[in-house]
């Protein structure tokens, strides 16, 4: 108990270090001279998430205004929180980064992150938002206000081999729609063609949170209620069971969730539970191996699914009047129809403007020739927001939660069990 009282000091000690200092004048109306910005930005920093598309975003946007210069910081996505961290606290003031959905509540109240309501005049606001998707745009709010605006962003989407169904007497016209429907499915593939059956990427230290906490909130459980943890509560810890005993009937494949991708994109594996952010890559490795398809993510019975959204918001850090308007112009036009044509067709993440999906002038052709994505696009209808955990110790809290869910899929032990004692030792973590 001393030791997390001790985390808990250390962690709000930290944390008051980073907010900055000293509020920041009214945004400048118009960038009328020079001035340069910083953007971090993960998708940068890794060829298969879209660094040459991220680059003619940037391009595109310099274009635009000559006034303003985009000096592009790529970093990691499992390292770009921390760096954000570390320059504000050195003093070098990050202007835009693009961050993930999980540090949405510690950007806004401990970070230092801009509201765009406390920004932008309600007119100008109202007319940028228009035309976005409603529950895209709430997945970037606090108390209201919106700190993040969605950019890069998706859904689960199941991608399957069309090849291994017909090898395993399934018929690939009629994928899963149902968990018990993937259940007979991966256990089918396994058996009859030696393969893998299935795999969600459900339990990466980071990057899976949004495909466990989907899969729990299509069976109406949740991680938290409030500051009270709710993972191990009876709908939760039912939909981690049924993973649980589909690892048991072999359909479920015993991997390094790390490998899981590449499993499936060399066609070792029947179905992958994954980010549409994959397509583009998933497509070149299935190229001349397999015939390569999407569903939508699977339901508990007759339940609607409540897909969460992965990937990332940009945040507005300056604090400089004519750095705030630039970092906002571009703030803009990274969630243009533009942009997510780009966004959509070169990396395959949601594009938050529906009203560019069969227009001719931006997606509608790149659709034509890629039907399989409109599975992705119908459950924009159904998107929850991925929940991000409060107080300065959410890593902490969100790391004992996904430990505990692979111990409860994988182990031998009771899966509830093994939910229920890692929800009790981290609510002491809560704020």
């Amino acid at each position: 108990m001393l030791r997390r009282h001790s985390l808990k000091l250390m962690a709000a000690f930290t944390a008051s270090l980073l907010v900055p200092f000293g509020a920041s004048a009214e945004m400048a109306a118009t960038v009328d001279k020079p001035v340069t910005i910083t953007f971090y930005n993960y998708n940068l920093a890794s060829a298969s998430a879209g660094a040459d598309a991220t680059k003619e975003l940037i391009a595109g946007f310099e274009k635009k205004f000559p006034n303003v210069k985009v000096e592009p910081i790529a970093v990691p996505s499992n390292e770009i929180m921390s760096r954000v961290q570390a320059d504000i606290v050195a003093g070098r003031q990050p202007d835009v980064a693009q961050l993930v959905f999980r540090d949405l509540i510690y950007i806004a109240s401990d970070l230092g992150g801009n509201a765009l309501e406390d920004m932008v005049k309600p007119a100008e606001l109202k007319e940028q938002l228009a035309g976005m998707i409603p529950r895209g745009l709430e997945l970037g709010k606090v108390d209201g206000k919106t700190y993040g605006l969605a950019y890069t962003f998706s859904t689960p989407i199941l991608y399957y081999n069309a090849d291994l169904f017909r090898q395993a007497g399934l018929n690939p016209d009629e994928p899963p729609k149902t968990w018990a429907d993937v259940a007979a499915a991966g256990k089918a593939i396994k058996e009859k063609t030696g393969k893998n059956g299935f795999f969600p990427g459900a339990y990466g230290p980071t990057d899976g949170t949004f495909v466990y906490q989907s899969i729990v909130m299509s069976n109406r459980g949740k991680v938290r209620d409030g500051n009270k943890l709710t993972f191990a509560d009876t709908n939760a810890a039912d939909a981690v069971k049924m993973l649980h005993d589909m690892v048991a009937s072999g359909a479920h494949a015993k991997i390094d969730p790390a490998s899981a991708s590449d499993t499936f994109g060399s066609g070792n594996m029947g179905m992958f539970l994954y980010t549409s952010a994959l397509l583009s890559s998933m497509k070149k490795s299935a190229a001349g191996k397999f015939e390569l398809r999407l569903a939508a993510m699977p339901a508990f019975g007759d339940k609607p699914t409540a897909p969460t959204n992965s990937g990332s918001a940009l945040f507005i850090f300056s604090k400089d009047p004519l750095k705030q308007r630039a970092s906002y112009e571009l703030l803009k036009y990274l969630t243009s129809r533009e942009a997510y044509t780009i966004i959509t067709s070169k990396i395959g993440y949601l594009p938050l403007r529906l009203d560019i999906v069969d227009d001719p002038n931006y997606l509608g052709g790149w659709l034509k020739e890629n039907p399989m994505f409109r599975a992705n696009l119908e459950q924009l209808n159904r998107l929850t927001a991925n929940l991000a955990f409060p107080g300065a110790n959410y890593r902490q809290v969100e790391k004992m939660m996904m430990d505990s869910v692979r111990e409860a899929v994988f182990g031998k032990g009771d899966p509830a069990a093994a939910l229920k004692s890692a929800q009790d030792q981290a609510q002491d973590l809560m704020p």
